[in-house]
């Protein structure tokens, strides 16, 4: 019995002292997540369902035996800004005409300013959605467009430099619109697929994705300790007049001697202002605007064998079609049948002579143009412009005989 109570009273006096301790308090802390094992399970499994695919070569020409200028030191050019990367974005059509304008704004008015690809392209954006309500889903909204669109958006709201706003965010180095594109394209399907046609509140929404992924365009601004508007600095800085620019195209289909449309998608809204000529006009009037101090943008295709960013160049191999027979015909056949395509736009600012021909010295935006030694610059042969290239932009005043001429009865037949 003692022996109990004795046991009894342990029990109590060590319940009590369990009852008089501090409670614990506990920290915590951050750690990077891990898991080892799962790391390696996951490395077989990986490994024993990936099919591996093997590396497919690209058939190109071999340049050995062509006579690409080795230096820039020969060609005649045009003044413009050094080039400027697109990165990660599909708006080369942008990036050319800008510079061409830089160039227009420095021949004019000698005036050197680099401009602002991306607030036309937040613009542009907008106006894409603006057209894909009206049109209740059935137009066209890619990142794609034409260079004449540069200037339409300059007409609806102005431009500003580069400084006051480059469409990137804090702590951005290159431009890339991958996301971005992906949510304004997957919203405006959702409207479609559930008839969401209020425009206000789609472009609403659509000029808040821009301004996540750009900033929001500036409204007012102080350039030159000046105040701007992007509308009052359009027309008291830069100064150049959208009705003297125009776009020479050659295709045969739509017919010689008129304005017609470039039917291509990026031609979202449907362009009817596009001068159409032969080629042996089209190589004319554009030799002679360049060779007289006047660049222009080249809209064409640039997926061709006989262009290699390593090398700096872009021919017409033999073994596709000798030069000859490069005419109206042969790019016709291209063009119908897909090979050629309307899948970059670029800057001509220079020109230069050799023993091969006439090479033409090109302002490049996209990444390719930065693996080759003339880093930004391509050096096109005049056969590949005029089998592959097929509209550009210039100042009327560069190709007069050829707007005095067009659309003379007979001219063109």
């Amino acid at each position: 019995m003692k022996k109990y109570f004795l046991i009894v009273f342990v029990v109590l006096i060590s319940s009590q002292a369990a009852f008089n301790q501090q409670p614990r308090i506990d920290k915590g802390m951050m750690i990077e997540p891990k898991n080892e094992s799962w790391d390696s399970i996951k490395v077989h499994i990986e490994k024993f369902e990936k099919k591996e695919k093997p590396k497919k070569n690209r058939f190109i020409l071999d340049f050995s035996n062509i006579k690409i200028p080795t230096t820039l030191d020969g060609f005649k050019t045009v003044w413009h800004n050094g080039p400027v990367k697109q990165a990660s974005t599909g708006t080369c059509w942008c990036f050319a005409a800008t510079s061409f304008l830089e160039s227009e704004l420095k021949r004019i008015h000698n005036k050197e300013i680099k401009l602002s690809e991306m607030h036309t392209v937040w613009y542009q954006y907008v106006e894409k959605a603006r057209r894909f309500i009206a049109e209740r889903g059935d137009s066209e909204f890619g990142e794609g467009s034409q260079t004449n669109a540069v200037m339409a958006m300059w007409k609806e709201y102005g431009c500003v430099p580069n400084d006051v706003y480059n469409g990137m965010v804090q702590g951005q180095e290159y431009h890339n619109h991958s996301k971005m594109f992906t949510e304004m394209k997957s919203y405006l399907e959702f409207c479609k697929t559930n008839n969401i046609w209020n425009e206000q509140q789609v472009l609403d929404n659509i000029k808040s994705i821009l301004n996540k992924y750009m900033g929001e365009p500036p409204t007012e601004f102080t350039w030159n300790q000046k105040k701007y508007t992007p509308k009052t600095f359009r027309d008291e800085v830069v100064k150049l007049n959208p009705d003297d620019y125009v776009d020479m195209m050659s295709l045969y289909e739509q017919g010689f001697g008129k304005k017609t449309i470039y039917d291509v998608p990026d031609n979202w809204w449907k362009s009817h202002d596009y001068y159409n000529i032969p080629i042996s006009d089209f190589i004319t009037g554009l030799k002679s605007a360049i060779r007289n101090g006047f660049s222009m943008t080249l809209s064409g295709d640039v997926s061709e064998a006989g262009m290699y960013s390593y090398a700096d160049a872009a021919v017409v191999p033999s073994f596709d079609i000798p030069s000859a027979y490069i005419d109206d015909y042969a790019r016709q056949f291209r063009f119908s049948n897909g090979s050629t395509g309307d899948d970059h736009a670029i800057h001509l600012v220079g020109w230069h002579e050799n023993e091969s021909g006439t090479w033409f010295l090109i302002k490049d935006s996209g990444s390719g143009a930065y693996n080759g030694k003339f880093k930004g610059y391509y050096l096109f042969h005049e056969d590949f412009v005029k089998l592959k290239m097929t509209c550009f932009l210039v100042h009327k005043d560069s190709i007069k005989d050829l707007m005095n001429n067009f659309g003379k009865q007979n001219r063109f037949e």
